[in-house]
């Protein structure tokens, strides 16, 4: 009697289907967006695109058999895995000392604007739930700090933090309301981006390529395939998989990080704080743990390389952004198809939603307009749609509006983009510790609140120091 695995199987068989399903339906999306002008000047990614697609596809299937065309784990593991390997594969690559385009004082600022954001989203979203309150009953009050996971952080958090809330403090449908939180916050940067760039054609200030009739964009031309001393494409291992092995090294440096730390907490060791808050906190950032893991891989072999123990650049940039830029569309539309609409037939879920949706389009166009007009007016349009599209979506969602009208990125706005990570990592630890507290009782709730705000006001003054110093001084 056979006892292996059977290749007819359809466990065999399904996650290759899942995968062939959500990567198809991202080739139909964007031949749609190709074909049909008004998707084009939509703006919408391809892969969020796919995903709603796909999304619909699966609605209509189980409303016809009564079963799911995936399996929400799949979905849900693909989304978890895409943003800790997308980030590894963004860390790996080598600078080139591009931070030169822009000055430290804007990358510094453009990580200022991007915490300020969570910190606003995060402040309204509560205010917004907390009010709701009074009027709904049975609403979880702290899934207000979903709205800058979702439009903050993208599907990724988005999916990490709701799956927390359901699982630990019993908010039902959890995963789904982040996930729709997340897809909102791609139409909000869809919205906001048309809008703006509207009001540039509207006032001449800025060439856009939103109205060709095509919108194919040429990859920046200081874009090569292949740097000065990199390994071969080919040899006894291909370069591909030396890239694809390195983000991997990376990512299982990261687990076994986050395991021991897990076994420490599971000892007890930490009590209540650390199941409550470090746990949630530990396994929920996956993806800033693989960034720091890949970039002591990368510290790793360039020490080597100067020692003389290896010769070549074993890092790729051109092949490290492939690899991030599957990721994070992955990521994208398996996080869209994983939303369970059911979940929405009920109608205490639809007005937050709602709510919170047109609050996070609002506030964050308003900031990322009042910041940029003031802090950046050499390159102020071009902030303002790289930042918008980043605090409302993800920063391909911010990279896609900036080429609208800086398709070649000659301003410094892209290179902000990419640097000012380290900052928004520093400057958003604050905010991170208030994602565990805010749940835990009512009085959390409301600490969280008036924390946000000091942390608003603060985050403010650093951001206009120079402009609040000029006053006093005069």
């Amino acid at each position: 009697m056979t006892t292996g695995v059977n290749f007819w199987d359809t466990n065999v068989w399904s996650f290759i289907i899942t995968l062939t399903l959500l990567l198809g339906a991202m080739m139909i999306a964007n031949l749609l967006r190709r074909v049909i002008k008004p998707l084009r000047k939509s703006l919408i990614p391809s892969a969020v695109l796919g995903g709603f697609l796909i999304l619909m596809a699966n609605y209509i299937y189980k409303e016809i058999t009564g079963d799911s065309m995936f399996s929400a784990v799949t979905l849900e593991t693909l989304t978890y895995h895409g943003l800790g390997l997308g980030f590894a594969a963004v860390a790996l690559k080598t600078s080139e000392g591009k931070s030169s385009k822009g000055t430290k004082t804007d990358i510094l600022n453009y990580g200022l604007t991007t915490v300020s954001g969570y910190v606003l989203q995060g402040l309204f979203g509560l205010v917004i739930m907390v009010v709701l309150g009074f009027f709904m009953e049975g609403l979880f009050p702290a899934a207000g700090l979903l709205l800058p996971m979702g439009y903050g952080q993208g599907p990724g958090q988005a999916f990490n933090w709701g799956h927390t809330y359901e699982t630990l403090w019993g908010f039902e449908n959890g995963t789904s309301f982040g996930l729709t939180i997340a897809a909102t916050g791609f139409i909000s940067a869809s919205i906001g981006g048309i809008i703006y760039l509207w009001r540039l054609k509207r006032k001449g200030v800025a060439k856009s390529n939103f109205d060709d009739s095509e919108t194919f964009v040429e990859e920046p031309a200081e874009q090569v395939t292949s740097a000065k001393n990199e390994i071969p494409l080919s040899e006894s291992i291909d370069k591909l998989t030396v890239q694809i092995a390195l983000v991997f090294i990376a990512y299982a440096m990261t687990y076994i990080f986050m395991w021991g730390v897990n076994q420490i907490i599971e000892a007890g060791y930490m009590g209540s704080f650390g199941v409550n808050t470090v746990q949630p906190l530990l396994w929920g950032f996956n993806f800033l743990f693989a960034t720091v893991f890949a970039v002591l891989v990368k510290t790793i072999l360039q020490t080597l390389k100067k020692k003389g123990i290896i010769k070549r650049e074993y890092t790729s940039n051109f092949m490290q952004n492939r690899i991030s830029g599957f990721a994070f569309d992955i990521m994208v539309v398996a996080s869209i198809a994983a939303i369970d609409l059911s979940a929405f037939k009920y109608k205490e879920f639809v007005i937050p939603v709602i709510a919170l949706s047109v609050a996070g389009l609002v506030i964050t166009y308003i900031q990322c307009d009042f910041i940029c007009k003031r802090l950046f007016p050499t390159y102020r349009h071009e902030s303002f749609l790289v930042m918008y599209g980043m605090l409302t979506g993800t920063a391909s969602t911010g990279i896609i509006l900036l080429r609208e009208i800086d398709p070649q990125f000659q301003t410094p706005a892209a290179t902000n983009l990419v640097y000012q990570q380290l900052w928004a990592i520093v400057f958003g630890f604050p905010v991170l510790l208030v994602l565990s507290f805010a749940p835990q009782s009512t009085n959390n709730l409301y600490i969280t609140i008036a924390l946000l705000t000091v942390l608003m006001v603060v985050y403010s003054v650093i951001l206009f120091r120079k402009q609040i110093f000029k006053k006093e001084t005069k």
